[in-house]
């Protein structure tokens, strides 16, 4: 007598229940990150589409190579998958991401993994040269946009959903509440930098109405925060020789300055002020100091 089979679902079918489970969208990552319970979850759209993507390149490939009929099957050729992307010159960023996607998926850490190419900051290309859907935008036509994104630093999404009422005054400074299409949809109030005047009229025009019907594929939105981060950062770091030495090395005995972040790999040598770099952490929707070393503030 046959066996009755239980039929399988598709294999990007069992990536997206996987993932599915992970998602946590409206959760407070900083709050989860507290209590050590971030490793299964996803926080934003934008990640859990990200990961399905490399998720499905990964079993498609297991799948053609091996015959894989579920990811359980595939799961254990994943360090010859991240091995053979590194190979193939994907940059390290690009390993790094697909190693966490994986980890995701399998409910584990990517030190489980192989271990990936080094990132350093030299190498990220976002927002860095020309790209060819650059030359379909005109930051010249569109002035009014990008000198708005360089003074408030929101996303693309936080962009295509803020409306006019979102602006908020206190003892003379103006903020953007940013309170919808927000990274793990945290609130925050970014400060309103440079043409200031400029910002705020646009938001009173337009009252309860979008700020913007539509940002252009061509807008380097990306390019646009960090010339806010940079313009803001500098506006509030304290020159290295006015930070106090705060602290005293148990080791050595010898103060230091707490208050000074000091820079690794590439970056090595470069410092600045972590008081100011949380500050423009805060007001990018970030809560980690480092990223805003390695991929906002420029020299």
């Amino acid at each position: 007598m046959a066996r009755n089979r239980v039929k399988l679902p598709s294999m990007v079918k069992q990536v997206q229940n996987a993932l599915d489970e992970k998602l946590a969208i409206g959760e407070s990552k900083h709050i989860d990150k507290i209590n050590g319970e971030t490793q299964n979850k996803i926080y934003s759209w934008e990640t859990y589409r990200s990961y399905m993507k490399h998720c499905n390149y990964f079993t498609k490939w297991a799948k053609e190579q091996y015959g894989c009929k579920s990811i359980e099957q595939c799961r254990p050729y994943v360090d010859e998958w991240l091995k053979s992307r590194s190979e193939k010159g994907l940059s390290a960023y690009t390993q790094k991401l697909e190693a966490s996607a994986l980890a995701k998926m399998y409910g584990c850490s990517t030190k489980d993994f192989i271990k990936t190419d080094i990132r350093h900051r030299a190498d990220i290309s976002r927002s860095r040269g020309e790209k060819v859907r650059d030359r379909h935008f005109s930051e010249e036509k569109n002035k009014e946009l990008v000198n708005f994104c360089k003074s408030t630093g929101l996303r693309r999404a936080e962009l295509k959903a803020l409306t006019g009422d979102k602006l908020l005054e206190k003892n003379g400074q103006y903020f953007i509440k940013v309170d919808s299409g927000s990274k793990g949809g945290r609130y925050r109030e970014a400060p309103v930098i440079e043409n200031v005047k400029e910002v705020v009229e646009r938001m009173q025009r337009v009252g309860n109405g979008k700020v913007f019907e539509k940002i252009p594929n061509g807008a380097d939105i990306h390019a646009y925060r960090s010339c806010y981060a940079t313009i803001l950062y500098n506006s509030l770091a304290r020159p290295k020789e006015e930070i106090p030495y705060d602290k005293i090395n148990r080791g050595t005995g010898h103060k230091y300055q707490s208050q000074v972040y000091f820079c690794q790999k590439d970056l090595k040598g470069v410092t600045y002020d972590k008081v100011a770099m949380l500050e423009v952490s805060r007001a990018l929707g970030h809560n980690r100091i480092s990223i805003i070393a390695e991929h906002y503030i420029r020299g």
